[in-house]
């Protein structure tokens, strides 16, 4: 953001003097107004993120444009692994029906008017990203900055699901953000990954927790875990997602950067499917200490960030249960 200029106080005159002090502490105001504005691309306190499917699995087909409104991060699911060790790309499925990159360049430039970040995901369940040293680390990093260039996107979502080396990772989404201050960082881990601060995301997630925006762990397809008061909680409950989420936060995550993900339907995942009511009252329970089940956590975190899914598509497809009832929910925290 640019400075505006200030006058320069000349003359030794009284009136002059005046002037020009009144001028510098007019400018002084407006320079601390307009440092009080978010980025343009700032995500909200809390937050809904819904990944956007780039094939076509059954799920409804959207183009970005289609993707409702009450996510407030896309995560363009996924980019892929290339021949060089670390290094990503994205090509358009063809299924999703865009005509051209530039169609698809408006559709990202039209959300993020609407004040909306779209990001780009990278793993998924098929996915076979490998950031395992100093050379690799750079050419993920390298890459993930062009195609923020060449997309538009705001940022980077972390998904791998084969693994993840801690020192490497962190040295590339550091140097992702030394070239990209304004980076939104978003990390889907699956339960056992966060676990215990031992665990690689984990350690990953505390590393470079001065700019990770948010970490939306993945409670499904996982079979029961252990809770922050070390008992043990089956998926499918309020229980699991809060007693999950509270070991993040004890583990030294910031409230605001832990989400809670489900799937927008039954066919979203294999297992671990909750009604849209169960994650708000998951929500509620951290945030207020309401709503909770046999698990209460010891205090409230009403800063907790919000909830994402898999996916937009099979939210439409679904009707839009979940965005029309959690999207509200998580917006309407306090």
């Amino acid at each position: 953001m640019s400075r505006k200029s200030r006058a320069m106080i000349g003359g030794l005159a009284i009136a002059g003097l005046a002037a020009g002090l009144i001028g510098l502490g007019s400018a002084n105001a407006s320079e601390e107004k307009a440092a009080e504005k978010p980025a343009p691309n700032a995500v909200p306190k809390h937050a809904v993120t819904g990944y956007w499917q780039n094939f076509n699995n059954g799920a409804t087909v959207q183009k970005i444009k289609d993707v409702q409104d009450e996510y407030d991060i896309i995560a363009v699911a996924f980019a892929d692994a290339t021949g060089k060790p670390g290094e990503v790309d994205f090509k358009l499925d063809p299924a999703v029906g865009y005509q051209s990159e530039g169609e698809f360049k408006n559709d990202i430039k039209a959300k993020q008017s609407a004040g909306k970040s779209v990001i780009i995901s990278v793993g998924g369940e098929k996915g076979s990203v490998s950031v395992s040293d100093g050379a690799s680390a750079k050419n993920f990093a390298d890459s993930i900055v062009m195609l923020m260039n060449k997309y538009g996107f705001d940022g980077v979502d972390i998904d791998l699901e084969n693994g993840l080396n801690s020192t490497y990772m962190t040295q590339a989404l550091k140097d992702i953000h030394a070239k990209k201050p304004n980076v939104v960082v978003t990390m889907a881990p699956q339960t056992i990954d966060m676990q215990s601060k031992d665990r690689e995301y984990f350690k990953t997630a505390l590393a470079i927790k001065d700019f990770l925006t948010v970490v939306n762990m993945q409670y499904y397809n996982s079979g029961s875990m252990n809770g922050c008061d070390g008992k043990v909680y089956s998926q499918g409950t309020v229980d699991f997602l809060t007693a999950l989420a509270c070991i993040q936060i004890e583990g030294g995550l910031d409230p605001s950067q832990v989400g809670i993900g489900t799937p927008a339907s039954t066919s979203g995942a294999g297992s671990g499917y909750v009604e849209p009511s169960v994650v708000n009252a998951a929500l509620d329970c951290l945030a207020k200490g309401t709503s909770c089940g046999s698990f209460k956590p010891k205090q409230k975190y009403p800063g907790i960030r919000g909830a994402m899914t898999w996916s937009t598509n099979w939210d439409a497809k679904n009707g839009n249960a979940w965005s029309k009832a959690v999207g509200p929910h998580v917006h309407g925290l306090p």
